[in-house]
Parts: structure tokens; sequence; C-alpha cells
């Protein structure tokens, strides 16, 4: 895989993370779950800021970004904080992985870039109430 492959995975991921955490804010409550509509808001920032650093090093790595497809898979039910809850984490510990990724296909400040981005989002999960791993994103070392 190149560098380009690996950009264009981790934009791809960017699309559906985005997708659905819109689909999170919209099921989460500002005045019944307030910690959690704004770690959900933040963390959909992020993400949507993550995702147009991506286009753009596509295009500078040469490539034509990888578009968002018009809907994602949701894995169960999400009408619960609970649920909504747990479904971000899943989404922050795919993240990391994805971002991992690259940090091993490129080098210089597209390395330095995807590490701080992959360390957010493993410290993310904490914030999402994620419990702490020794390795975020290397499932496989634990």
């Amino acid at each position: 895989m190149s560098t380009l492959d690996a950009l264009q995975a981790a934009l791809a991921e960017e699309h559906a993370t985005l997708w659905t955490y819109g689909v999170l804010g919209a099921r989460t409550s500002q005045s019944a779950s307030p910690a959690l509509y704004d770690a959900v808001t933040a963390a959909y920032r992020r993400h949507r800021a993550r995702r147009d650093q991506l286009r753009l090093l596509v295009r500078d790595a040469g490539g034509e970004p990888v578009a968002a497809a018009v809907a994602y898979e949701l894995d169960g039910a999400l009408v619960r904080p609970p649920q909504v809850q747990r479904a971000a984490v899943g989404l922050e510990a795919a993240g990391v992985e994805t971002l991992l990724a690259l940090v091993a296909r490129s080098s210089g400040e597209v390395r330095d870039w995807a590490l701080t981005e992959a360390t957010w989002s493993a410290v993310w999960q904490l914030e999402l109430g994620g419990a702490a791993q020794t390795w975020p994103g290397a499932p496989e070392l634990d």
C-alpha cells in the first residue's frame, strides 16, 4: 500500500465517521445528556477538519480524493446515550487504526500529522468513556 492509498483509506474512513457522528449528534439530547452532546459535537468538528486536511493531502500526493458514499451502515440501535457513547468510542478506535496505517506508510509532515490525529482519537476515546488501552490502534499487541 502506497502513501496515497493510505491517505485515500483514511479519507474514506473520515467520510464514514462524519456521517455517523452526524447521526449520533441527531440522537443525542443537549438537555438530557449535555456532556455526551458536547463530546459528540467536538468530535464531529475535529473529524470535519481532519477530512478537509485529508482531501488536501490526497491532492498534494497527486490523487483525486475519494468521494463519500450516499449513506453508511450503522451497527445496531443508537437510541440511548450508552449506545451512542459506545458507537462514538468505536469510531475513534477505528480511526486510530486507520491513521496508524497512514503513519506506517508515510514520512515527514504527513506522518507527523497522522500521528497527532491518531493520538487525539486515542485520547478522545477516554473522553467518550472508553477504557484506556496499552496499544491503542493495535489490538493485536494487547
